[in-house]
Protein backbone atom coordinates (compact mmCIF):
# COMPACT_ATOMS: atom_id res chain seq x y z
CA UNK A 1 0.00 0.00 0.00
CA UNK A 2 1.58 3.30 -1.28
CA UNK A 3 2.28 5.55 2.08
CA UNK A 4 2.64 9.21 -0.66
CA UNK A 5 -0.77 11.04 -0.47
CA UNK A 6 -0.08 11.45 -4.69
CA UNK A 7 0.35 7.70 -4.53
CA UNK A 8 -2.75 6.66 -2.74
CA UNK A 9 -4.79 9.04 -5.13
CA UNK A 10 -3.12 7.33 -7.88
CA UNK A 11 -4.33 4.20 -6.59
CA UNK A 12 -8.04 5.54 -6.44
CA UNK A 13 -7.50 6.62 -10.30
CA UNK A 14 -6.00 3.52 -11.63
CA UNK A 15 -8.86 1.38 -9.92
CA UNK A 16 -11.81 3.29 -12.31
CA UNK A 17 -9.73 3.30 -15.07
CA UNK A 18 -9.12 -0.42 -14.92
CA UNK A 19 -13.33 -0.93 -14.12
CA UNK A 20 -13.76 1.60 -16.88
CA UNK A 21 -11.98 -0.27 -19.00
CA UNK A 22 -12.96 -3.89 -18.23
CA UNK A 23 -16.45 -2.68 -18.90
CA UNK A 24 -15.73 -1.09 -22.07
CA UNK A 25 -13.84 -4.83 -23.41
CA UNK A 26 -16.92 -7.07 -22.20
CA UNK A 27 -19.41 -5.02 -23.83
CA UNK A 28 -17.26 -5.18 -26.69
CA UNK A 29 -16.93 -8.83 -26.70
CA UNK A 30 -21.09 -8.90 -25.87
CA UNK A 31 -21.47 -7.24 -29.25
CA UNK A 32 -19.36 -9.28 -31.15
CA UNK A 33 -20.92 -12.54 -29.96
CA UNK A 34 -24.47 -11.31 -30.91
CA UNK A 35 -23.31 -10.20 -33.99
CA UNK A 36 -22.35 -13.94 -34.63
CA UNK A 37 -25.48 -15.19 -34.09
CA UNK A 38 -27.06 -12.81 -36.13
CA UNK A 39 -24.43 -13.11 -38.76
CA UNK A 40 -25.49 -17.26 -38.72
CA UNK A 41 -29.51 -15.99 -38.58
CA UNK A 42 -30.30 -12.80 -40.27
CA UNK A 43 -27.59 -11.63 -42.28
CA UNK A 44 -29.62 -8.49 -42.82
CA UNK A 45 -29.95 -7.92 -38.89
CA UNK A 46 -25.97 -8.50 -38.75
CA UNK A 47 -25.39 -5.83 -41.62
CA UNK A 48 -27.10 -2.96 -38.98
CA UNK A 49 -25.13 -4.68 -36.04
CA UNK A 50 -21.92 -4.19 -37.87
CA UNK A 51 -21.55 -0.46 -38.31
CA UNK A 52 -22.64 -0.23 -34.26
CA UNK A 53 -19.99 -2.90 -33.21
CA UNK A 54 -17.26 -1.10 -35.56
CA UNK A 55 -18.01 2.58 -34.08
CA UNK A 56 -18.11 1.23 -30.47
CA UNK A 57 -14.76 -0.73 -31.53
CA UNK A 58 -12.83 2.66 -32.48
CA UNK A 59 -14.54 4.19 -29.75
CA UNK A 60 -12.65 1.79 -27.66
CA UNK A 61 -9.46 2.14 -29.70
CA UNK A 62 -9.50 6.14 -29.31
CA UNK A 63 -9.67 5.75 -25.34
CA UNK A 64 -6.79 3.28 -25.32
CA UNK A 65 -8.15 0.53 -24.23
CA UNK A 66 -7.55 -1.81 -26.87
CA UNK A 67 -4.22 -1.15 -29.63
CA UNK A 68 -5.16 -0.21 -32.84
CA UNK A 69 -4.07 -3.17 -34.50
CA UNK A 70 -6.31 -5.33 -32.49
CA UNK A 71 -9.04 -2.92 -33.49
CA UNK A 72 -8.02 -2.70 -37.15
CA UNK A 73 -7.89 -6.56 -36.97
CA UNK A 74 -11.01 -7.30 -35.11
CA UNK A 75 -12.99 -4.80 -37.70
CA UNK A 76 -11.67 -6.83 -40.43
CA UNK A 77 -12.69 -9.89 -39.50
CA UNK A 78 -16.14 -9.03 -38.27
CA UNK A 79 -16.59 -7.73 -42.18
CA UNK A 80 -14.73 -10.91 -43.63
CA UNK A 81 -17.46 -12.79 -41.55
CA UNK A 82 -20.25 -10.87 -43.08
CA UNK A 83 -19.32 -11.07 -46.34
CA UNK A 84 -18.64 -14.64 -46.31
CA UNK A 85 -22.76 -15.33 -44.55
CA UNK A 86 -23.50 -12.60 -47.41
CA UNK A 87 -21.90 -14.78 -50.46
CA UNK A 88 -23.47 -18.15 -48.60
CA UNK A 89 -26.88 -17.09 -48.54
CA UNK A 90 -27.11 -15.35 -52.39
CA UNK A 91 -25.65 -18.38 -53.63
CA UNK A 92 -28.45 -20.26 -51.80
CA UNK A 93 -31.08 -18.55 -53.23
CA UNK A 94 -28.93 -18.82 -56.82
CA UNK A 95 -29.68 -22.47 -56.43
CA UNK A 96 -33.23 -22.21 -55.45
CA UNK A 97 -33.38 -19.87 -58.60
CA UNK A 98 -31.83 -22.50 -60.84
CA UNK A 99 -34.07 -24.91 -59.90
CA UNK A 100 -37.30 -23.11 -60.95
CA UNK A 101 -35.86 -22.18 -64.24
CA UNK A 102 -33.94 -25.01 -65.25
CA UNK A 103 -37.51 -26.54 -67.02
CA UNK A 104 -37.81 -23.28 -68.57
CA UNK A 105 -34.23 -23.44 -70.51
CA UNK A 106 -35.14 -26.90 -71.49
CA UNK A 107 -37.70 -26.08 -73.86
CA UNK A 108 -35.57 -23.11 -75.40
CA UNK A 109 -32.86 -25.44 -75.92
CA UNK A 110 -35.24 -27.39 -78.16
CA UNK A 111 -36.52 -24.70 -79.51
CA UNK A 112 -33.20 -23.61 -80.48
CA UNK A 113 -32.25 -26.93 -82.16
CA UNK A 114 -35.64 -26.61 -83.99
CA UNK A 115 -34.92 -23.48 -85.39
CA UNK A 116 -30.98 -24.28 -86.06
CA UNK A 117 -32.39 -27.09 -88.27
CA UNK A 118 -34.90 -25.36 -89.82
CA UNK A 119 -32.16 -22.23 -90.82
CA UNK A 120 -29.69 -25.01 -91.53
CA UNK A 121 -32.04 -26.42 -94.20
CA UNK A 122 -32.99 -22.62 -95.65
CA UNK A 123 -29.16 -21.68 -96.13
CA UNK A 124 -29.04 -25.00 -98.34
CA UNK A 125 -31.76 -23.99 -100.18
CA UNK A 126 -30.54 -20.70 -100.75
CA UNK A 127 -27.09 -21.88 -101.96
CA UNK A 128 -28.70 -24.50 -104.28
CA UNK A 129 -30.52 -21.87 -105.75
CA UNK A 130 -27.86 -19.37 -106.02
CA UNK A 131 -25.41 -22.47 -107.23
CA UNK A 132 -28.39 -22.90 -110.22
CA UNK A 133 -28.44 -19.49 -111.42
CA UNK A 134 -24.68 -18.80 -111.29
CA UNK A 135 -24.65 -22.12 -114.35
Amino acid sequence: MPNIKSAKKRVLVINRRREENRYVKSTMATMIKKFRVAVNSDVNKAEKMLNEIISYIDSAKSKGVIHKNNASRKVSRLNLMLNKAKLNSSTKQAEKVEEVVEPKQEVKEEKKATRTKKEAEAKAETKKKASKKSE
